[in-house]
């Protein structure tokens, strides 16, 4: 223990220097003098619970249905929440954690995980990728291309089915959260209220003043997410059982997790519908621009994983009058209103945004710092001194993705740290005027459009980009304006319906590789490629798609990770080339440029007859003595005679490419345990001074330590460990802790979550409460 602490005590350089993260609510000033005091204190170990306590949630898969009796029989406290049977052989379950050791270890069992909560991510966007192209196109029964009689299931908070875009489409839905055959949207006076469902069924097939990108589609609703658009894994994979039971061709999932990790359920159930012949598509997230930050479920494997590019737009750009090299591009908050200051204004720093803070900036721009309160409040404080305009930079390196709770008359903008301090030290040297201008934009990256790639299996994520920002759909009683790869998503998801028309007998495989081999690779303000796990092969363009004659599977090649200093070692992938045509096709491979310590191995010419299907081993040799360790990738060039050539975006991974040891922690009161189906022994959480927490994170290979100490989040003093635990195995890690087992007194805290593995570590930070709300 004493060595524990030593090493806590070695991670306050590192508080101290870069501030919170993006989901801490407090910053930390650096001009706060540290000097930590040693408390000692008992650490809580990760697998020392109360037997009474820790009833919980998990998710039990089996490798036959009947194992599920003598689950029944074996341990008759289990209580069983749910059985799936369609992509997902198993259970949820309500059990303690002794009783799921003891189950891990009946025959029959393949793996157990704990149940995990989901949040949904938040008419140019469709003649850009190419569908109003296709209108004029016909299909085999000679029906215009509009992705009628395709049956898609959008997974989501609901749909509101009035509203006169979408009645026409749609056909029926279920509700998870209910358990009924009325998948609304949640509506006043239900809790939280909801609109992201409705937007996404728009995008997919708005049919009315909107047109979206499938207008004739059959739209059906599975709510998963409840008020406030929260939702727990078992409610998704239900979702994805019932929509598969139900027949539809494609599902939608804009939803997502900060867990990193293919193998989780929800992407195993998604995995599992792709191969009962459903195209699944998903957001990749809205964690970017830091690599590994894609979540499940757009980890998974055979979905279309989806993130987020920029349809045309016009989109304001600010300058400093005596430092015009450098532009900043204006990124509004979710919720704001449009950028509408076209002249040149004075610039000053108002600090965090607090009023004291806000010192003569009537008329003016304010720059601000994230961090202490909201945006909402920062926004409102500079608006009640007379501000025009707000920049709210980042409190760590990147940008951020964030909103407003409430309509605010003047504009306010994120920007990236980085873009934040370099206008606050043009203010204090004077440079103080601020030009204004607009400039067209399209086709880039959206900077909060998650990124991979994929930890354990070193995947490539996402797989394509799609129109993501200021995107206009329907909402309950209207329409907005949205973005997020969750509008990204169903752009994806209504032009695989058009290719299902088009080609009903393509299969989930087929479609994905259309999309694909025929997306177009997109370029940053520099001119140079985003990498494949930033934009997969690129943006979708569905009407080359449709017309795809030669398809590459996988439209990615990942070679995975070799370790460092190994020798040479060979990475092979299997593809799968098909002639789709009725003429017979030469295709040859243009090798990438020779590079140190590489090697490529792949077939000469050759061709394919109409209609043929042939499989070829593609393979690189690595000599690690040569190559350093990093995450090396490119294209490799399928070239067709006479046809359009194949970009097959590939990497490969020398090391470990310092993949994030832990992820996805949260910590907060467990609401879980009111439900009605819970045991007795659960409601104690909810008497008074009884509170029960819960705490998660996910390892993606293990950790040889993992930890979690606690700081006052303003003097920065060590409080204590409120975790300490060795060898811990990979996955997601969930721990529920009645108040009185945590022995800290309530209040604030900044929270310092480490994991170590083979030599490198992790550390994340956020801010968490203990204690009742006040």
């Amino acid at each position: 223990m004493e060595k524990n602490l030593w090493r806590i005590f070695f991670l306050m350089p590192f508080i101290f220097l870069n501030g919170p993260t993006a989901i801490a609510s407090h910053s930390i000033q650096s001009s706060i003098e540290v000097k930590p005091k040693v408390e000692k204190v008992n650490p809580i170990n990760i697998n020392v619970e109360s037997p009474q306590s820790n009833v919980k949630k998990f998710i039990i898969e089996v490798e036959k249905l009947e194992m599920i009796d003598q689950l029944r029989k074996k341990h008759p406290n289990v209580k069983i929440a749910r059985v799936y049977d369609t992509v997902f052989k198993g259970v949820s379950v309500l059990a303690t954690e002794d009783e799921v050791e003891k189950m891990k270890h009946q025959y029959g069992v393949k793996r157990i995980d704990p149940v995990y909560t989901y949040k949904v991510e938040l008419d140019e966007s469709v003649p850009f990728i190419g569908g109003t192209l296709l209108r004029g196109e016909f299909d085999e029964e000679n029906k215009r291309l509009t992705g009628k009689g395709v049956k898609i299931g959008v997974i989501d908070t609901g749909i509101d089915y009035n509203h006169p875009d979408l009645i026409r489409n749609y056909r029926g839905g279920y509700d998870v959260i209910d358990e009924d055959e009325d998948p609304m949207e949640t509506v006043k006076g239900q809790g939280e209220v909801t609109i992201h469902g409705t937007h996404v069924a728009g995008i997919i097939a708005a049919n009315g003043k909107y047109l979206g990108v499938a207008p004739d589609a059959e739209i059906y609703a599975y709510r998963a997410l409840g008020p406030g658009g929260y939702g727990t894994s078992d409610h998704v994979i239900a979702a994805i059982e019932k929509a598969v039971e139900d027949g539809m061709d494609i599902i939608n999932l804009s939803l997502g997790s900060s867990v990193n990790g293919p193998d989780y359920p929800t992407s195993v159930a998604l995995d599992k519908a792709v191969e009962k012949g459903v195209i699944a598509v998903t957001s990749s997230g809205n964690s970017g621009p830091n690599i590994w930050t894609v979540g499940s479920p757009g980890t998974s494997e055979k979905a279309i994983s989806v993130g987020a590019s920029t349809p045309p737009l016009e989109i304001p750009v600010l300058m400093i009058a005596l430092a015009p090299k450098k532009t900043i591009y204006l990124q509004p908050l979710q919720g704001s209103v449009p950028w509408n200051i076209s002249k040149g204004h004075q610039i000053v720093f108002g600090g965090l945004g607090r009023p004291d803070e806000l010192r003569d900036v009537k008329n003016k721009i304010v720059l601000l710092e994230r961090g202490e309160i909201s945006f909402t409040q920062k926004v409102k404080n500079a608006y009640a001194k007379g501000a025009k305009a707000v920049l709210i930079f980042n409190n760590e390196k990147g940008s951020f993705f964030g909103s407003l709770e409430e309509a605010i008359t003047i504009p306010a903008v994120a920007l990236s740290r980085e873009d934040g301090l370099f206008l606050k030290k043009e203010i204090e040297k004077g440079h103080d005027w601020a030009v204004i201008k607009k400039i067209k934009i399209e086709d880039r990256l959206a900077p909060f459009s998650s990124r991979g790639p994929v930890t354990h299996t070193w995947g490539i994520k996402p797989d394509v980009v799609a129109p993501g920002v200021k995107i206009d759909s329907t909402v309950p009683y209207g329409y907005t304006a949205l973005q997020g790869t969750s509008m990204a998503a169903p752009h994806v998801a209504g032009a695989a319906a058009l290719i299902k028309q088009a080609h009903p007998d393509w299969g989930p495989e087929e479609v994905k590789a259309a999309l694909m081999n025929t997306a177009k690779p997109i370029f940053d303000e520099n001119e140079n490629f985003y990498n494949p796990y930033e934009q997969g092969a690129g943006r979708i363009q569905v009407d080359r798609a449709i017309k795809a004659e030669v398809l590459a599977i996988p439209g990615a090649l990942a070679f995975g990770a070799v370790r460092p200093k190994s020798g040479v070692v060979e990475k092979t992938v299997e593809l799968t080339v098909e002639n789709k045509s009725q003429q017979v096709k030469k295709l040859s491979f243009a090798v990438p440029r020779m590079e140190k310590g590489i090697k490529w191995q792949v077939p000469l010419s050759f061709y394919l007859e109409p209609k043929e299907k042939r499989k070829l081993a593609l393979a690189i040799e690595v000599d690690t003595k040569l190559v350093e360790e990093g995450i090396y990738f490119g294209h490799l060039q399928l070239e067709v005679l006479g046809g359009d050539s194949i970009m097959l975006p590939y990497m490969y991974i020398v090391g470990d490419a310092d993949y994030p040891r832990v992820m996805g922690f949260s910590f907060e009161i467990d609401e879980d345990g009111c439900r009605p189906q819970a045991s007795e022994h659960d409601r104690e959480c909810y008497q008074p001074g009884a509170e029960m927490y819960k705490y998660e994170l996910y390892l993606p290979e293990g950790a040889d330590e993992l930890g979690v100490a606690l700081f006052d989040p303003t003097t920065l003093k060590f409080v204590g460990v409120l975790l300490h635990e060795t060898n811990v195995n990979r996955g997601l890690i969930e721990q529920r802790k009645k108040r009185e087992e945590i022995p800290f007194p309530n209040g604030e805290y900044l929270a310092v979550v480490y994991a170590t593995k083979d030599g490198k570590e992790t550390t994340q930070r956020t801010t968490i409460k203990i204690g009742p709300e006040q």
